[in-house]
């Protein structure tokens, strides 16, 4: 039981050896000696490039494929024994087709090539909530990409033990065309393979992969959540925390919440930082819900992060990150879109190609990213690495609505908690593609995330809600709400703290509250906006609900909800008692 791989893992890597047929296997250790070497083979290799050594020490640069820049959720698959378990929002496989399909791509691909053996554990080291896995693969940049998000080496080994219960991930580039790409979840075999693939979500499998489509499967079966949610501490003036944990779709300032900074005015509060991305909760032997982020760093998305936007973003990946599909400078630094920097004259673009500010192309991909340590965050919690997690005192979903949806408002109970998650949407807008003010629902942010019936998935969250005898309380944000002329009438980033102020003061069960139709909802006064130039019409504006305006977000709802057979009476009765309160 030593740092050493068992027989069921050395069995599992000679059978995937003997199909990819690589020139010769590595183990990782996890050791900062091998992570010297493997970088200086990465660079010869022109996978990676160093940065300036001066002014971004320890950093590199890597560029992906042009056709693999982002995850693919068409090729993502859930490969479950039936088609139902999977469910209406999920791309279904049968495990034999998938096994035999991939298995083909994979055949001989890794000659030439060397198979890596990562073992990393997702969750603390020695932790209840933690869970071991081993990833096979053909890219450096994969290797080196799960030092920094995972906890890896041979401390994975340990905790392993002679167990067979660890996650097998098998990752190959193979040719990397888009016909011969796909992700492959098996729940029931707790695997996952990924092949014609090196972009980090398609690669990086303790990411999304396992975090989320696995373990949500694993927490279902064992009793726990697995949810694409930040962690964050809020420290009062008087030095009192309490913990938060948050789900919002893309392009809804999720990091930046994650590692806010409070305005000026509010003197004495704190954000602390545990995780950006991914929470696992279980019940704590005090009643409570307790959350651990079983990530080891960020993978961000670079463009639009700014010393405005993120400022601790910014001093985290200042040092030891990585970073792929951004523009190159002349001075061996980087640059995109929304950087605090002015365009540079002549840069480098993400294609590799000289770039210049009179071009229309970006010069950095719009998913171009960063990967850094968390342990750079100068805000990390304290607790970031505490087994036991964290306590969670409130959950919050939210969205990005330009219309009808309030400020903030809390729900009535877990019940409608859950339902507020279900419900959960964001609106395109004229910066996005599609057709403006389209509505995209996205439950708890997991739609692309949940490996099974999504309608199964909140019957768990409801049967969760019978297993916590102290739960958070669930809230609903929206710092979008916009004007007739597309104005933002909330000034959001450091000042949602404010917000989140009088979240605080309801889970002490101090916080004023008026009930809606919607749920509890503040006053106008109730927020905090000392220091805050806001017109109080604008305040008033901002919590209002016009229960005529909910009409189309009602009937949008419900045809959500149609292509769900199993969907919960609980679900279907809230639906029904928001219709009612809402006079539609």
């Amino acid at each position: 039981m030593g740092a050493e791989p068992n027989q069921h893992v050395k069995a599992w890597v000679e059978k995937m050896a003997r199909m990819v047929q690589p020139d010769r296997i590595y183990w990782c250790d996890g050791s900062e000696e091998e992570k010297k070497r493997l970088t200086a083979d990465a660079i010869k290799a022109g996978d990676f490039q160093e940065l300036n050594p001066q002014k971004m020490p320890g950093c590199l640069f890597h560029r992906s494929a042009q056709n693999d820049v982002a995850r693919t959720e068409h090729l993502t698959f859930i490969c479950t024994p039936t088609k139902q378990e999977a469910g209406p929002t999920n791309n279904w496989m049968a495990p034999d087709e998938a096994y035999k399909k991939l298995g083909d791509i994979f055949a001989g691909s890794y000659k030439g090539r060397t198979m890596y053996v990562i073992p990393f554990i997702m969750g603390q080291v020695g932790s209840p909530f933690s869970k071991v896995a081993v990833e096979l693969t053909d890219s450096l940049y994969v290797v080196l990409s799960m030092r920094i998000m995972t906890r890896m080496g041979k401390d994975a080994w340990k905790q392993l033990g002679e167990s067979n219960d660890f996650t097998r991930c098998m990752h190959g580039k193979a040719d990397l065309s888009m016909e011969r790409r796909f992700i492959c979840h098996f729940p029931q075999d707790n695997a996952i393979w990924s092949v014609g693939s090196g972009y980090g979500g398609n690669a990086l499998l303790g990411k999304k992969c396992l975090s989320l489509r696995i373990a949500g499967y694993q927490a279902r079966k064992e009793g726990w959540l697995a949810e694409h949610m930040l962690i964050a501490g809020i420290e009062n003036p008087q030095g009192e925390k309490r913990y938060i944990a948050a789900a919002f779709p893309s392009a809804c300032g999720k990091t930046n919440l994650a590692m806010l900074i409070p305005p000026a005015s509010m003197k004495g509060w704190k954000v602390w930082t545990v995780g950006d991305d991914i929470a696992w909760l279980r019940v704590g032997p005090d009643g409570r819900l307790w959350a651990v982020n079983p990530e080891n760093g960020f993978f961000g998305v670079a463009p639009g992060t700014n010393m405005k936007t993120n400022p601790n973003a910014m001093k985290t990946i200042s040092h030891d990150s990585l970073y792929t599909n951004v523009a190159l400078k002349d001075d061996g630094t980087v640059w995109w879109e929304g950087h605090d920097d002015p365009p540079p004259g002549h840069a480098i673009d993400w294609k590799g190609q000289d770039w210049t500010p009179d071009k229309k192309e970006p010069a950095a991909h719009p998913n171009s990213r960063f990967t850094a340590p968390a342990a750079n965050c100068p805000v990390i919690d304290p607790k970031w690495q505490d087994p036991q997690g964290v306590p969670i005192d409130a959950i919050i979903f939210g969205g990005r609505r330009p219309r009808m949806v309030p400020l903030v408002y809390q729900s009535f109970n877990w019940q409608h908690g859950v339902f507020v998650g279900a419900t959960m949407a964001s609106e395109r807008t004229a910066a996005q593609l599609g057709k403006l003010g389209e509505i995209r629902r996205d439950p708890m942010a997991m739609l692309p995330f949940c490996g099974y019936d999504m309608a199964d998935y909140w019957a768990h969250w409801l049967e969760m809600g019978q297993k916590i005898p102290n739960p958070p309380k669930i809230f609903h944000v929206n710092w979008f709400r916009q004007d007739d002329s597309g104005k933002f009438l909330w000034p959001g980033f450091g000042e949602n703290m404010r917000v989140l102020e009088w979240i605080l003061a309801r889970c002490c069960g101090k916080g004023k509250a008026v009930e809606s139709p919607v749920g509890y909802m503040p006053a106008p006064n109730d927020i905090n906006t000392a220091g805050l130039d806001i017109d109080p019409a604008v305040m008033k504006d901002l919590l209002t609900i016009h229960p005529a305006d909910w009409k189309a977000e009602v009937e949008n709802q419900g045809q959500f909800f149609a292509q769900f057979p199993n969907i919960p009476a609980a679900i279907e009765g809230e639906y029904e008692a928001l219709r009612k309160r809402l006079g539609v």
